[in-house]
Protein backbone atom coordinates (compact mmCIF):
# COMPACT_ATOMS: atom_id res chain seq x y z
CA UNK A 1 0.00 0.00 0.00
CA UNK A 2 1.40 3.58 -1.13
CA UNK A 3 1.48 6.00 1.91
CA UNK A 4 -0.22 8.98 1.84
CA UNK A 5 1.19 12.39 2.47
CA UNK A 6 1.23 14.60 5.55
CA UNK A 7 1.78 17.59 6.82
CA UNK A 8 2.83 19.35 9.99
CA UNK A 9 2.29 23.16 10.55
CA UNK A 10 3.50 25.32 13.88
CA UNK A 11 3.64 29.50 13.51
CA UNK A 12 5.76 31.28 15.87
CA UNK A 13 5.84 34.75 16.42
CA UNK A 14 9.37 36.51 16.37
CA UNK A 15 10.52 39.58 17.66
CA UNK A 16 13.52 40.25 15.89
CA UNK A 17 12.20 40.95 12.84
CA UNK A 18 10.97 38.35 10.04
CA UNK A 19 13.06 40.17 7.66
CA UNK A 20 16.25 39.75 9.66
CA UNK A 21 15.14 35.72 9.87
CA UNK A 22 14.50 35.38 6.06
CA UNK A 23 17.92 37.00 5.60
CA UNK A 24 19.87 34.65 7.88
CA UNK A 25 18.72 31.33 5.79
CA UNK A 26 19.00 33.12 2.42
CA UNK A 27 22.44 34.65 2.21
CA UNK A 28 23.90 33.55 6.18
CA UNK A 29 22.63 30.16 6.90
CA UNK A 30 26.15 28.95 8.10
CA UNK A 31 26.01 31.91 10.31
CA UNK A 32 23.08 29.75 12.61
CA UNK A 33 25.62 27.86 14.30
CA UNK A 34 26.97 30.36 15.96
CA UNK A 35 23.38 31.92 16.77
CA UNK A 36 21.70 29.16 17.71
CA UNK A 37 24.65 26.09 19.01
CA UNK A 38 22.16 24.10 20.55
CA UNK A 39 19.98 23.72 18.10
CA UNK A 40 22.65 23.72 15.07
CA UNK A 41 26.33 22.60 15.17
CA UNK A 42 27.19 23.34 11.55
CA UNK A 43 26.01 24.26 7.79
CA UNK A 44 28.60 23.37 4.90
CA UNK A 45 27.63 24.28 1.90
CA UNK A 46 28.13 21.19 -1.06
CA UNK A 47 27.06 22.78 -3.77
CA UNK A 48 26.08 26.17 -5.83
CA UNK A 49 25.31 29.67 -3.95
CA UNK A 50 24.19 30.58 -0.57
CA UNK A 51 20.70 31.66 -1.45
CA UNK A 52 20.17 30.64 -4.36
CA UNK A 53 17.72 27.56 -5.70
CA UNK A 54 19.63 24.30 -6.61
CA UNK A 55 22.16 25.08 -3.75
CA UNK A 56 22.87 21.77 -1.29
CA UNK A 57 23.75 22.67 2.16
CA UNK A 58 24.74 20.16 5.22
CA UNK A 59 23.70 20.37 8.42
CA UNK A 60 24.79 19.23 11.56
CA UNK A 61 21.71 19.74 14.46
CA UNK A 62 20.55 18.14 17.68
CA UNK A 63 17.26 16.89 17.88
CA UNK A 64 16.20 16.17 21.61
CA UNK A 65 20.02 15.87 22.31
CA UNK A 66 20.66 13.83 19.32
CA UNK A 67 23.39 14.84 16.96
CA UNK A 68 22.06 14.79 13.17
CA UNK A 69 22.34 14.88 9.77
CA UNK A 70 20.91 16.37 7.22
CA UNK A 71 21.58 17.25 3.48
CA UNK A 72 19.14 19.32 1.82
CA UNK A 73 18.45 21.11 -1.38
CA UNK A 74 17.27 24.86 -1.53
CA UNK A 75 14.90 24.17 -4.26
CA UNK A 76 12.19 26.93 -3.66
CA UNK A 77 13.00 30.87 -2.54
CA UNK A 78 10.95 33.52 -2.56
CA UNK A 79 12.42 37.44 -1.40
CA UNK A 80 9.13 38.75 -2.05
CA UNK A 81 6.99 36.11 -0.13
CA UNK A 82 10.09 35.76 2.48
CA UNK A 83 10.26 31.72 1.75
CA UNK A 84 12.77 28.91 1.45
CA UNK A 85 11.75 25.17 1.08
CA UNK A 86 14.49 22.39 1.66
CA UNK A 87 13.91 19.10 -0.24
CA UNK A 88 15.77 16.13 1.57
CA UNK A 89 18.18 14.35 -0.21
CA UNK A 90 20.53 12.22 2.81
CA UNK A 91 20.44 12.10 6.93
CA UNK A 92 18.92 10.75 9.49
CA UNK A 93 15.05 12.07 8.39
CA UNK A 94 15.58 10.10 5.18
CA UNK A 95 15.80 6.45 7.82
CA UNK A 96 12.06 7.13 8.46
CA UNK A 97 10.56 9.72 6.07
CA UNK A 98 10.46 10.05 2.13
CA UNK A 99 9.69 12.95 -0.49
CA UNK A 100 10.45 15.23 2.80
CA UNK A 101 10.24 18.94 2.14
CA UNK A 102 10.61 21.56 5.02
CA UNK A 103 9.26 25.21 4.36
CA UNK A 104 8.91 28.24 6.16
CA UNK A 105 7.93 31.64 5.30
CA UNK A 106 7.18 35.04 7.20
CA UNK A 107 4.41 36.79 7.79
CA UNK A 108 3.37 39.45 9.38
CA UNK A 109 0.07 40.06 11.08
CA UNK A 110 -1.23 43.12 13.16
CA UNK A 111 2.50 44.32 13.32
CA UNK A 112 3.70 41.06 14.51
CA UNK A 113 6.02 38.96 12.31
CA UNK A 114 5.15 34.96 12.51
CA UNK A 115 7.86 31.94 11.79
CA UNK A 116 5.38 29.70 9.66
CA UNK A 117 7.29 26.31 9.38
CA UNK A 118 5.43 23.22 7.13
CA UNK A 119 6.85 19.94 6.82
CA UNK A 120 5.70 17.99 3.85
CA UNK A 121 6.64 13.86 4.25
CA UNK A 122 5.65 10.51 3.88
CA UNK A 123 6.35 7.58 6.46
CA UNK A 124 8.33 5.00 5.32
CA UNK A 125 6.58 2.28 7.06
CA UNK A 126 3.21 3.35 8.44
CA UNK A 127 4.73 2.10 12.27
CA UNK A 128 7.50 5.40 11.73
CA UNK A 129 6.02 8.03 14.13
CA UNK A 130 5.68 11.21 12.52
CA UNK A 131 7.89 13.80 13.37
CA UNK A 132 6.88 15.78 15.84
CA UNK A 133 9.94 16.35 17.66
CA UNK A 134 11.36 17.77 14.04
CA UNK A 135 8.47 20.13 14.51
CA UNK A 136 9.26 21.10 18.29
CA UNK A 137 12.72 21.81 17.12
CA UNK A 138 11.77 24.01 14.73
CA UNK A 139 9.68 25.86 17.80
CA UNK A 140 12.35 26.19 19.87
CA UNK A 141 15.23 27.03 17.19
CA UNK A 142 13.10 30.30 16.36
CA UNK A 143 12.77 31.14 19.98
CA UNK A 144 16.40 30.53 20.65
CA UNK A 145 17.40 32.59 17.28
CA UNK A 146 14.67 35.37 18.41
CA UNK A 147 16.67 35.74 21.98
CA UNK A 148 19.83 35.70 20.05
CA UNK A 149 19.34 38.73 17.89
CA UNK A 150 15.98 40.27 19.83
Amino acid sequence: MASLPNKLITQVAFKAGGDKFHDIFANRPQDLAEATPIAIQGCKLHQGNFGTNGCVIQWNYSVDGKPQTAKQVLQDIDLEKKQIAYKMLEGDLCELYKNMIITFHVETKNGIDFITWTIDYELITPDNPHPLSLLNFFIQFTKELESHYG
